[in-house]
């Protein structure tokens, strides 16, 4: 499956919403600077982490105008509880279809004996108009997307504009 690219537009992806709806990609967060992340699962630690910083980073990521949507193949139940136990202030979506997801974005997809198959960590970056300004693909479960590198290439991209 081929990576997207920088200045790429995201591509459209309809990921059923924690709590009912859907989440239309990237027009959900047309108008602002915006994360999407593919997540491995509840149970991954690496995970966890992940979206504990995020969600602690919340409130900086609003002031700078950040919006920030998370997903995995995990279900509503699974995902609902995820999102209490880390706080999560942000958009969580559920029950992605993973073959779509692949074929749409390239993220790599790997299988666990006692989770099956899952989507791997994968973040975006995406300017205001939809378009990928940077993508960060993993294979396992290392490598990944931080709310810091966020705020502080956000800054840049602002500070290009001006």
């Amino acid at each position: 499956m081929p990576l997207l690219q920088n200045g790429e537009r995201f591509p459209h992806l309809e990921i059923p919403a924690v709590g009912g709806g859907i989440i239309n990609l990237p027009q959900d967060l047309a108008g602002s600077y915006a994360v999407v992340l593919i997540y491995r699962g509840h149970w991954c630690p690496f995970c966890n982490e992940q979206m504990a910083s995020f969600a602690g980073a919340a409130e900086a990521l609003e002031k700078e105008g950040i919006k920030v949507v998370a997903f995995s193949v995990d279900d509503e139940a699974a995902t609902k509880e995820f999102a209490a136990k880390q706080h999560i202030p942000f958009k969580m979506g559920h029950s992605a279809k993973r073959e779509a997801i692949v074929a749409a974005t390239g993220c790599y997809q790997s299988e666990h004996p006692q989770v099956g198959r899952f989507l791997e960590n994968t973040g975006f970056v995406l300017a205001p108009d939809g378009a990928v300004l940077n993508a960060v693909y993993s294979s396992r479960a290392i490598g990944r997307l931080v709310p810091n590198d966020v705020l502080r290439l956000v800054a840049y991209m602002k500070s290009l504009a001006k």
